[in-house]
């Protein structure tokens, strides 16, 4: 791992960050899905009051990848957890130990800050990752199931009685 750091995004990675999003919905087939634009990461991350936080790894002081993460709140542990929404890692990069050190660096932040849980999804059919994540310790939530509201149907049911 020599060579690798990983530090917060700044404002000047905006052009980064879209990129390796680009990059990462590529990676899931859902590069279609992208609208986000460099000044939806621009106010989703450095606004005065950010909604969501991102770290840069590099390796050797080349961009490697990223994560995207935000709180989420526990009702039943009646207080804040941390939410991973990405994780991505070069290809190039890929067996650096750079996910490990991601993985690390959100763990240590959730411990410092009280957090009691760290929680993401994962495709299916992503196994190399599924595979990563459960020789970190990590388990399946398969108990339930994510549902989502969008397009028509979120206008729809806004302009309910």
């Amino acid at each position: 791992m020599t060579g690798l750091s990983i530090r917060p995004a700044r404002a000047a990675d905006a052009s980064l960050v879209l990129a390796l999003i680009g990059e990462l919905a590529d990676y899931e087939k859902l590069l279609h899905a992208v609208k986000t634009s460099e000044d939806d990461v621009r106010a989703l991350l450095f606004a005065p009051a950010p909604i969501a936080f991102c770290e840069i790894a590099e390796l050797d002081g080349a961009p490697v990848g990223y994560t995207l993460w935000f709180y989420k709140v526990s009702t039943f542990e009646g207080r804040r957890g941390m939410h991973l929404e990405d994780i991505y890692v070069r290809p190039a990069a890929r067996g650096a130990g750079v996910g490990k050190a991601f993985m690390a660096s959100l763990a240590r932040r959730c411990l410092a800050e009280g957090l009691p849980r760290l929680e993401w999804e994962v495709l299916d059919w992503n196994t190399p990752s599924i595979a990563f994540y459960d020789r970190l310790g990590a388990t399946s939530k398969t108990e339930l199931i994510i549902r989502q509201l969008s397009g028509t149907a979120l206008a729809s049911l806004a302009a309910a009685a």
